[in-house]
């Protein structure tokens, strides 16, 4: 109904056809084009100018009371940071600027659809912006429509300028970040692209707060293994609810005079890496409470990989499943719960033998539990420091094992130790 009433009144004020209009703006919409920017998109088309016809008036506003629904605002903030990014909506590429904006009482991030030559520190009041809905949050947008003048004052904010972050303290949705990082794994792949078959590089980066994910879109050459780089405007999405750091073409990459030196995994409660809402290369502690069914000898879709359930694949059918061994395991530490995966390697490790071994031990025994059951004798009641990468989704906190090793300390020790810590 919103779209309805704005195509009515831009057809009015265009003389357009309605329905013509009001499909340029579903199109536009679609495309992620801020309604607003959609707007002036379409009066451009028609003729109707680039800088008037707008059904409200901007409304001067600080950060903290900035909502998706705030419609057309002026803003006097101080440009936090600054990233540039090729995006493609109906067919074409368009450059945009990105980062984020702050003012004494919050910040926000923001699209520039134009290049206004914003800096990082810079002071500025933007008319005429408008508001849009990003993973949840307000964000501001603003474009040829929009005004950006030097504000003549700065700003006293609670805020540090720059984009240089520790791998540790990135979220996604950020922009315009500055890493100094090892490349610890790099390799070289070929996608299905926007523009056809595409090489860019995977990997992982490590600083000594944190390791993360990272695709370099544009690949540079700098990022080889084993280097110690500078990145500049880098952007941050979610993947596999994790941070993931990404490249562009945009994106400045120098090699370092010193190496940067990885931390190593963060080490957290259970509690605070779930609520947390994921981590990449974490370390838990926590004695294993349970052997999930689904473990042991199990039976995977020979064309996608997935566990098969009677020989029935979600995705491809009825299907010749193909033998292999895992370990889904709960990890309990006192403060929540996670459930652990463990691969076929580690799986052979904690049952005691092959693969082979494991088929022997179900044809025997005429079931296949037998394999699941021997596990549970290993490691349940046991305590384990356990390395991985945890995501938290709707089905739960999984952390698929890079590292499962039987703990060495001994409980009563730490008992004390902590009993000390306390009275003193």
């Amino acid at each position: 109904m919103e779209l309805d009433q704005h195509a009515e009144e831009l057809a009015s004020d265009l003389g357009v056809d309605k329905q013509e209009v009001k499909t340029g703006l579903e199109n536009l919409v679609e495309y992620s084009v801020p309604l607003e920017e959609a707007k002036q998109s379409l009066r451009r088309k028609y003729g109707g100018g680039g800088g008037g016809g707008s059904s409200s008036t901007p409304t001067a506003a600080n950060v903290a009371d900035v909502t998706p629904d705030s419609g057309s605002l002026t803003l006097t903030v101080t440009v936090l940071t600054v990233g540039k990014r090729s995006i493609r909506y109906q067919g074409d590429d368009h450059v945009i600027f990105e980062g984020e904006l702050a003012d004494e009482t919050g910040k926000i991030s923001y699209t520039a659809w134009d290049d206004f030559g914003l800096e990082a520190g810079d002071t500025v009041t933007i008319g005429n912006a408008s508001v849009r809905e990003y993973e949840g949050n307000p964000e501001v947008n603003f474009g040829e429509s929009s005004t950006v003048e030097p504000a003549g004052e700065d700003l006293d904010i609670p805020y540090e300028v720059g984009g240089d972050s520790a791998l540790a303290d990135l979220d996604p949705g950020d922009r315009g970040r500055n890493v100094d990082v090892r490349v610890v794994d790099v390799e070289t792949r070929t996608i299905d692209g926007r523009d056809g078959e595409t090489e860019i590089l995977s990997g992982v980066l490590a600083d000594e707060s944190a390791s993360l994910p990272f695709t370099d879109w544009n690949p540079h050459p700098e990022l080889a293994e084993g280097t110690s780089v500078r990145i500049e405007d880098v952007y941050v999405r979610e993947f596999r609810g994790v941070p993931s750091v990404n490249v562009s073409e945009f994106s400045t990459v120098r090699e370092l005079d010193e190496a940067v030196e990885p931390g190593g995994p963060q080490k957290l409660s259970i509690r605070e890496a779930v609520t947390g809402g994921g981590a990449y290369d974490v370390e838990l502690l926590g004695n294993v409470i349970e052997v999930r069914d689904g473990s042991g000898l199990i039976q995977r879709c020979p064309e996608c990989g997935r566990v098969t359930q009677k020989g029935q694949c979600r995705t491809h059918g009825e299907v010749d499943g193909e033998d292999d061994l895992r370990v889904k395991a709960i990890l309990d530490d006192g403060t929540g719960t996670v459930t652990v995966i463990l691969d076929d390697e580690m799986t052979a490790d904690v049952y005691g033998g092959t693969l082979e071994d494991a088929l022997e031990a179900a044809r025997e025994a005429m079931d296949q539990e037998v394999v699941a059951d021997t596990i549970r004798e290993h490691i349940v009641g046991r305590e384990y420091r356990v390395r991985g990468h945890l995501s938290v989704d709707d089905y739960g906190a999984n952390l698929e094992a890079t590292e499962f090793e039987r703990s060495e300390d001994d409980p009563a020790a730490r008992a004390e130790a902590l009993i000390e810590e306390v009275n003193a």
